[in-house]
């Protein structure tokens, strides 16, 4: 009987609701009073449908995903001091225009000048180097054949020598021991 009594404390307990407390994130500010954190950066890139990799059975319509490109970081710049110094402002380097002046200018054009001619005497440059490795490719099969007229011409002295040799006697192999013609089959 004693266990009857607990039951309606189970329900009380149930009923009862914790409060909720309301979290939220904060975001560091842009422009601190000191200027002591840099903000993070976020890039939002659009993605079209798409099959899981890992589950084929699994298809993803198009969507936008948010990556934290930078993350926040602490500005190491010095900042205010309590002195006659002047503060320096806080910078990112990445945020801050390029300094264009003339000379700046006038090198980039120089510089772009002197790729333009790089790029046509690399052109010429593969051209030439083509013309070439065709040259060499012939000079190759002259070098072949030069070598095979070189044997022949060399056969064929051979034979003459052998020939003025013995002018009045014919070779061995034309000279048989019967009156048969030679075979046009034999050697």
């Amino acid at each position: 009987m004693k266990m009857f009594y607990l039951i309606p404390l189970l329900f009380l307990s149930a009923c009862s609701t914790a409060t909720k407390l309301a979290l939220r994130p904060q975001q560091p500010s842009a422009t601190d009073a000191n200027g002591m954190r840099y903000p993070e950066v976020l890039h939002a890139y659009h993605v079209g449908r798409y099959a899981d990799p890992n589950d084929d059975l699994v298809m993803h319509e198009q969507h936008v995903v948010y990556r934290v490109e930078e993350n926040t970081r602490w500005n190491l710049h010095p900042g205010p001091v309590a002195g006659d110094l002047p503060a320096v402002p806080p910078r990112d380097a990445a945020f801050a225009p390029t300094p264009v002046n003339d000379a700046i200018l006038a090198e980039i054009n120089s510089q772009r000048a002197a790729s333009t001619q790089i790029m046509m005497q690399a052109r010429t440059l593969t051209a030439a180097l083509a013309q070439f490795q065709t040259a060499l490719q012939q000079t190759k099969v002259n070098l072949q054949e030069t070598l095979i007229l070189k044997a022949s011409v060399n056969d064929m002295k051979q034979r003459l020598n052998a020939l003025e040799v013995a002018p009045g006697q014919l070779p061995a192999q034309l000279i048989s021991s019967t009156n048969e013609p030679p075979d046009p089959l034999s050697p």
